[in-house]
This record gives C-alpha cells, sequence and structure tokens, in this order.
C-alpha cells in the first residue's frame, strides 16, 4: 500500500517503547557496550597477531633470503671465467641454487637478479629473473636505493603484492640483497608470496569475530535473566500497586526468601497493611457522616415542613401585623426557604458521596433549555439590574442528558453571575459541534483572586464570606453542579480575572459515554456587548425615524 511507511510515525513508536520498556533499554544498552568492548578487544588482538605473524614471517624469509644470496655467489663464484655462450647456463644453475635455498618453489617465490645503477658490466651480464615477475612493479625504488647503498651485505624486506595467475593479487614480501659477480655488484631480489600466512591471520580474525558474537549473545543473554530477576519483582509491585489503587485491598506482593527484593516486598505489604486499615476507618467514617447526614435531612423534613406551613400563615397575614412585626415575618420565611433548599442540596450531596445519584437520560436540545433557564432568571437579574445576554450560535443541536440536572446547573451558574456581577451585563454563549455542546456564562463583576480560583468548586467555600448573596444559596452549589457535570461525562471550568469578572464554561458530550477531547466554545468566549449594543443603537434610530 503506498504510503504505508511514515518514518516520523516510525520514529515516535520506536521512541514510545524505548522509553516505556526499561528491559528494553537495560539489554539494548548492555549489549552495544558489549559490541563496542568486543570489537575494541577484537581489533587490538587481530592487529597484534596480524603484526606478530607477520613479522615472524618476515624474519623466516629474510634468513632465507640470506642463504640464498650466499648460494648465489657460490655458484657464480664456482663458474668463474665462463664464456659468454655458457652464461646462459650460468644463470640458470645460480637461479635453481637460489630457489632451492629459499626452501621453495618457483611457483611460490620469485626472483630476479639486476645490476646496481652505476656498475661498469665486464664480460657478459647475468640480469635475469621469473617469467611472470614485473620488477619495476613489484620491487620499490626505495628497496632497490637501499640495496644499492649497502656495505654491510645485509638484506632488506618490504611488503608488495603480487599478481597471481587468475589476474588476482596475493600479499607478498620482498627482499633484496647484493652479490658480486667478476667484480660487478648486482641486487638479489626475491619474492615470497605469503598468501598461507594471510590464510592463518584470516583464520584468527574468523575466530575472534565468532568468539566475539558468541560472547555477545551470552552478555545478552545473561542480562536477560538478571534483567528478569530485579524487573519481575518491580512489575509485581507496579501491578499490585495498581490493583491496590483499583480498590483490591487485599492483594500482597509473593515474598520469596531474605534478600533485597523479599525486604522491599514485606516494607510493601506492611504499608498495604496500613493503608488498608486506614482506608476502611475512613470508609467507615465517610458511610456513618454520609448516613448522620442523610438521616438528619430526613428527619428534619418533618419539623421544617410544620414551620413551613406556620410560616406561610404567619406571611400571608403579613400585612395585619406592626411593621417590626411584619419584617419579621418576612425573614422567617426567607430563611425557611433558604433552610429547605439548603437540606435538599445535603441530601444530594449525600447521594453523590454514597455512589447513589441516577440519572433519567434523554435527547435534549441544549439551546432551547437554557432559553428557560435565562427567562426564569430574568426577574432575578432585573431586580439587581443586570442584562442577560445570550448568544446562541450552534447549540440547538440534541445532546443525551438529563435535562433536570443541567437545569439546576445553568440555575446555579446564573445565579452567582447576578451575584457578582455588579449590576453589569451578563452574557451566555450556547454552541456545539460534532462531539461535544458548551455553554458558557460570563460576569463583568469583580472577579475572583487567583490563589482563590481553584476553590471554587468546594464545598460552603465563599469568596467574600460577608458578602450578601441575592439568591441566598447553601455554599452547595457550585459543588453539586460539578458533580452533576461528571455525571455525565462532561468538564464544569472556571476562569477570572481581577477586574475583569468570571466566566464559567459546561461542555458536555452529545452521546452518552463519548469521551471529551476539546470544547467548542473558547475560555472565555470573545464579548458580543459591543457588538449588540451597537445593533441596538441602530434599532433605535430606526424606530426614531
Amino acid at each position: 500500500m503506498p504510503g504505508w511507511f511514515d518514518p516520523r510515525s516510525w520514529y515516535h513508536s520506536l521512541r514510545r517503547v524505548w522509553r516505556r520498556s526499561l528491559p528494553l533499554r537495560t539489554i539494548s544498552t548492555t549489549v552495544f557496550l558489549s559490541t563496542v568492548a568486543a570489537l575494541a578487544v577484537g581489533i587490538a588482538i587481530s592487529l597484534s597477531v596480524g603484526t606478530s605473524l607477520l613479522d615472524s614471517r618476515r624474519d623466516q624469509l629474510v634468513t632465507l633470503s640470506l642463504n640464498a644470496t650466499t648460494a648465489a655467489e657460490r655458484a657464480f663464484e664456482s663458474e668463474a671465467g665462463a664464456q659468454d655462450a655458457e652464461i646462459e647456463t650460468l644463470v640458470s644453475a645460480a637461479a635453481t641454487a637460489i630457489l632451492t635455498a629459499a626452501a621453495t618453489t618457483s611457483d611460490g617465490t620469485s626472483y630476479a637478479i639486476r645490476a646496481l645503477p652505476g656498475q661498469e658490466i665486464v664480460g657478459a651480464t647475468v640480469d635475469s629473473k621469473s617469467p611472470r615477475l614485473d620488477v619495476d612493479a613489484v620491487i620499490s625504488p626505495e628497496l632497490q636505493a637501499a640495496v644499492a647503498a649497502d656495505t654491510e651485505g645485509r638484506v632488506y624486506s618490504q611488503s608488495t603484492g603480487i599478481e597471481r595467475a587468475d589476474g588476482t593479487i596475493a600479499p607478498a614480501i620482498a627482499t633484496g640483497s647484493e652479490i658480486e659477480v667478476e667484480g660487478t655488484r648486482y641486487g638479489l631480489y626475491l619474492v615470497y608470496d605469503i598468501s598461507d600466512t594471510q590464510e592463518t591471520l584470516s583464520i584468527v580474525q574468523l575466530a575472534l569475530g565468532l568468539a566475539g558474537l558468541a560472547l555477545i549473545v551470552l552478555i545478552g543473554a545473561i542480562t536477560w535473566v538478571v534483567v528478569r530477576l530485579v524487573i519481575g519483582p518491580v512489575q509485581a509491585a507496579a501491578e499490585t500497586s495498581r490493583r491496590l489503587a483499583a480498590g483490591e485491598l487485599s492483594v500482597r506482593i509473593p515474598v520469596r526468601g531474605d534478600d533485597v527484593i523479599a525486604t522491599l516486598a514485606r516494607s510493601f505489604n506492611g504499608m498495604a497493611d496500613s493503608l488498608r486499615g486506614q482506608i476502611t476507618r475512613l470508609a467507615e467514617l465517610s458511610s456513618v457522616q454520609q448516613r448522620f447526614v442523610s438521616d438528619v435531612s430526613h428527619e428534619l423534613r418533618t419539623p421544617l415542613t410544620t414551620i413551613r406551613l406556620a410560616g406561610a400563615v404567619l406571611y400571608d397575614d403579613r400585612d395585619s401585623f406592626s411593621p417590626e412585626t411584619a419584617r419579621t415575618v418576612e425573614l422567617l420565611h426567607t430563611q425557611i426557604e433558604r433552610f429547605e433548599s439548603l437540606l435538599s442540596d445535603l441530601l444530594e450531596m449525600s447521594r453523590f458521596d454514597a455512589g447513589a445519584a441516577d440519572m433519567e437520560i434523554e435527547s435534549t436540545a441544549i439551546a432551547p433549555l437554557v432559553e428557560d433557564v435565562v427567562a426564569s432568571m430574568s426577574a432575578l437579574a432585573d431586580q439587581r439590574g443586570s442584562e442577560l445576554v445570550l448568544v446562541a450560535e450552534g447549540g440547538f443541536v440534541d445532546a443525551e442528558v438529563d435535562p433536570r440536572r443541567i437545569r439546576r446547573i445553568l440555575t446555579n451558574l446564573l445565579g452567582n453571575a447576578i451575584d457578582h456581577g455588579e449590576g453589569r451585563p451578563i452574557e451566555i454563549w450556547v454552541d456545539s459541534d460534532e462531539h461535544a455542546v458548551a455553554v458558557a456564562v460570563r460576569d463583568h463583576g469583580v472577579g475572583i483572586q487567583p490563589e482563590h480560583l481553584g476553590r471554587v468548586f468546594d464545598r460552603f467555600w465563599r469568596a467574600d464570606p460577608s458578602r450578601q448573596r441575592t439568591t441566598g444559596g447553601s455554599g452547595l452549589g457550585l459543588a453539586i453542579s460539578l458533580e452533576d457535570a461528571v455525571l455525565h461525562g462532561g468538564w464544569l471550568e472556571a476562569w477570572s480575572a481581577p477586574g475583569q469578572g468570571s466566566c464559567f464554561r459546561l461542555t458536555l458530550p452529545r452521546r452518552r459515554g463519548a469521551e471529551l477531547r476539546s470544547s467548542p466554545l473558547e475560555m472565555p468566549p470573545p464579548s458580543q456587548l459591543e457588538e449588540l449594543r451597537g445593533s441596538q443603537q441602530e434599532s433605535d434610530q430606526e424606530v426614531t425615524r
């Protein structure tokens, strides 16, 4: 399939595997470092063995060349005074003596006899060479110059190469020495094929390579075993921790032996036992508290109902009382309603804490629901002088929600905005996309200090406890709203800046159980007040005309 290979994707995948797998990193690093070490040692040994073999072979061939030089001189001396017609026979005999002294055959060794530069040849020359030997190509000028300058009868050598019958180049060692024939100085050059030495070195290098490879594999296997011994308990501890975090408080790490790992396992198990006891006690205490709140709330319902009925009777007849008594009746009526709201909120929070909150999911158009809540809160907003501005751009798409809970969230958000909006306009946005629907409520009041913003969803917390609340809330509204949003798998987020007001954004998935990835609305959304005021002024001017 074209385009199936994406280098960047492969790189990120490999990087992810590398970062997540400690055994892979440990084994790979060990094998890599072992390979580098084995290569370094192997190269050092190979160079040392190669140098030793070459030096030993060179010393042997220098000795053979010295013997060949002596044999050549004797051969030529024994035939001193030979006629020109006998020179060829003399040279042939000397060549035989040279190759015999070199302890090899002409197939493995080549020779050349050449007059040294500056010599005056007396009589016939004895220059000769092996048939396939190219003297100028094999014997370097440096070696020839060293032989020409020699006065001590030494044998000189150099590394070179000779051409085989199949055209390949074989490694060789060339030696040069001086011989004297009837007063004329000649250079005797012998070229030895050392392919056998090269083959020996190749065998040694192959053995070193195989041994190094076997060593690396062995080190990798040993590292894997060691990593398994060390990482295995760590993985068991990680799995045990995960199960403990999931609520399986009875799981423990198996303890084997008395080593450090076993000590760690025993310490971990002791910690798990202690945590289990504390969690159990806290759970029992939380259960008692929840039951207490639920029981108290239920028990207070009956006397509260009686008090509310009696208060309602007094509230209906407040016009017949004196002004002081009438004011007292009105305060009583207000506080009874607030007390009843507080009991309802406490019961709802106890359901959340007990995990007993249920939902009635319906396919609901969010924008009309928001419009209903805005309409119900308009009278309260008018009392505080705040204008409610609704901007519904894409919120008419249905979402699977519990309308009662969403209405409660919006009522709480609008009530808070009216309380803290300082009589300024309040903007409500509704928008949606393929996956989510969002509602944002922003006021333009004093705002919340940055150090307090993280506590706005805490129970009974208020940024300014001395501030009078128009809606008479219990201090649980935002906490209940957050729980309602979480029940839907949604987000309830807060933004605020001192002097610029606050914004709360509710984001819900359109399908029950879907995972949210983003919100259709910015945080905070761009204000529409200036644009709306401009449109309103234009409409007023048209009406005047």
